[in-house]
């Protein structure tokens, strides 16, 4: 492709719109550009990358033994309706009506979809194992879509259904997904971990999320130092440690008078405690109800790991003014000792002795609060953040916080949506069984974004190789010379006949113009044909990753560019 002939506007000043990297590189490379909010168009550069991890995902999905489908996007609510997610789902479905005043909704995702297919066209255990898969544009009608291809409300999505005939099948069929998984990112070349995580709205027992590691992740991932654990924080398990043997008598339960202080840390240094002494009563609203919920005062609640203990679908955090109205308790000085409203605890908080705690009173605070004797949580449970300074749940070892970009999720889903959807094959015996169900996502146009993320310099994008739109290009800085023109678009014709996606700058502009848009636009290996070939018959060929810079003969400059290549493409290829 030669670049005058090709659609790619690049731009030296950053959007204000672009808050994260990979968004303001995208947009000044000529990669996408907006519609409106959340929504954007693939330029013809931005779209070979996306094209590039659709046809890696795809390789490595039709390996594993899955079939490619095709699904509407525009969904019927009546599946959704059977499934119980029509209200469930939230704000993000995006719901109308068409003509004839039916409900419908835009596709965040395809479960009702895919099982309903199930249910009409699998019959027989005979049938089974089968995963379906399909790579789609769903739309998610984000609240506050941003980070450009991060978090839009429309994106390029691979979804994977599989149905087994029981748990050990399903078990199966994930591990299958898991190892594909992995090859996929391997590929693709990023730094990744796979990591436990909740199933969120999908639902469904098990899950994994494929994080690529970035510090501008919107996650933050526990990882152990010492052993192969890894999970989302949202998930990661806080394993208390073994109690002291030494038993500390509980103190009288007493009223203390602490004018003035709201805070955990005024009111521990008040009363000459920690603020590991002080109970923390923390107000959420779960499903509409407000809920209270316990830690230790140095801690803070997990709303995931609420959400799970409580078996809510939405669980949100209460500002001061709401407090107010619906306990009617002052803000600062709330407690578990007689508390009104539902309580739940955090399991370290069972174990304290001689707690302080507020006492539902404007200025006052209760100290030796011992749990059991003065309050009974409804429920207990883990529900604290886990920190640096806990323990591997798996090994005991040293814990890390890093931050990640979710590109994929796997879930064992179970019988979730084959039983109320009444989704069932007929076992050996002849009885009807619900399919077991696995669901496995990639965001396409997500992973094009985080490997910019992880892949880029003060100058511009780096490409991993299996993602860059175009593998070479090849740069004329002698338009003014026929021998230097010539000679550079004959080398763009030799790699391109090789078999290497090459572009050709073959543009009148500046050397230094098309020195910054080639590192802009991230292309892995950029071959210079200028005065050094006039003068001494060479190419300068520099590695984009590395900077590196080596002069080749020109006769073999073709050649010698298709081997590295090729060698560096078959080292990432290079997966189990």
């Amino acid at each position: 492709m030669r670049y005058s002939q090709l659609l790619l506007p690049t731009t030296k000043e950053t959007p204000a719109e672009a808050e994260v990297i990979s968004h303001q590189l995208l947009l000044r490379a000529g990669c996408i550009r907006k519609l409106t909010s959340g929504l954007y168009t693939y330029l013809p550069l931005g779209l070979m990358a996306l094209q590039k991890v659709a046809a890696i995902v795809r390789e490595e999905m039709n390996r594993s033994g899955a079939q490619e489908l095709l699904m509407p996007m525009v969904q019927p609510a009546d599946l959704w309706q059977e499934s119980g997610r029509w209200q469930k789902y939230g704000t993000e479905l995006l719901r109308f009506k068409d003509r004839h005043e039916r409900d419908f909704c835009l596709g965040p995702t395809h479960e009702e979809v895919i099982t309903d297919i199930a249910r009409r066209e699998l019959q027989s255990y005979r049938q089974l194992p089968v995963n379906l898969y399909q790579i789609q544009t769903k739309f998610r009608d984000e609240i506050r879509p941003r980070f450009g291809l991060m978090r839009g409300r429309e994106f390029v999505m691979k979804d994977a259904y599989s149905f087994d005939a029981d748990d050990e099948a399903a078990g199966a069929s994930y591990e299958i997904m898991k190892a594909a998984y992995h090859r996929i990112f391997k590929r693709c070349g990023l730094s990744f971990r796979a990591v436990e995580a909740d199933t969120g709205s999908i639902g469904g027992s098990f899950s994994h999320e494929f994080m690529v590691l970035a510090d501008t992740g919107e996650d933050t991932l526990v990882i152990c130092n010492q052993c192969d654990y890894a999970a989302n924080v949202e998930k990661a398990a806080v394993v208390l440690p073994e109690p002291a043997a030494e038993t500390v008598e509980p103190a009288p339960l007493t009223r203390v008078e602490t004018p003035g202080m709201k805070k955990v840390d005024r009111v521990a240094d008040f009363l000459g405690v920690t603020a590991a002494d002080v109970i923390k009563t923390m107000v959420f609203l779960a499903d509409g109800e407000p809920v209270a919920a316990l830690v230790r005062g140095d801690r803070q609640v997990q709303d995931v790991k609420l959400k799970n203990l409580l078996g809510a679908a939405e669980v949100e955090a209460v500002d001061d003014e709401a407090v107010w109205k619906l306990t009617k308790l002052p803000v600062g000085y709330m407690g578990p000792v007689d508390i009104p409203i539902r309580l739940v605890a955090d399991q370290e908080v069972m174990r304290m002795t001689n707690a302080v705690a507020g006492a539902n009173e404007k200025g006052m605070h209760l100290t030796g609060v011992h749990p059991g004797r003065d309050f009974s949580p409804e429920l207990v449970g883990d529900l604290r953040q886990i920190t640096p300074e806990d323990e591997c749940p798996a090994c005991g070892g040293e814990l890390s916080l890093t931050e990640g970009i979710e590109v994929g999720h796997i879930f064992k889903l179970g019988t979730n949506y084959s039983e109320a959807m009444k989704a069932t094959y007929q076992d050996t015996d002849g009885v009807d069984k619900p399919f077991v169900m696995g669901c496995y996502g990639i965001g396409v146009s997500r992973v094009v974004a985080a490997a910019i993320e992880q892949n880029h310099d003060d100058n511009g994008i780096i490409f991993p190789l299996p993602l860059a739109p175009f593998q070479v290009i090849v740069l004329n800085l002698g338009l003014k010379s026929a021998s230097i023109s010539d000679a550079a678009q004959q080398l763009y014709k030799n790699v391109q006949e090789l078999g290497l996606e090459v572009l050709f700058d073959d543009r009148d502009e500046r050397p230094g113009s098309k020195f910054k848009d080639a590192d802009l636009l991230g292309i892995p290996y950029r071959a210079t044909v200028g005065k050094v070939y006039e003068k001494d018959g060479m190419v300068e060929l520099r590695i984009r990753a590395t900077g590196e810079t080596t002069l080749l003969p020109y006769i073999d400059a073709a050649n010698q560019i298709v081997a590295m290549v090729r060698e560096e493409q078959r080292r990432m290829n290079a997966v189990d």
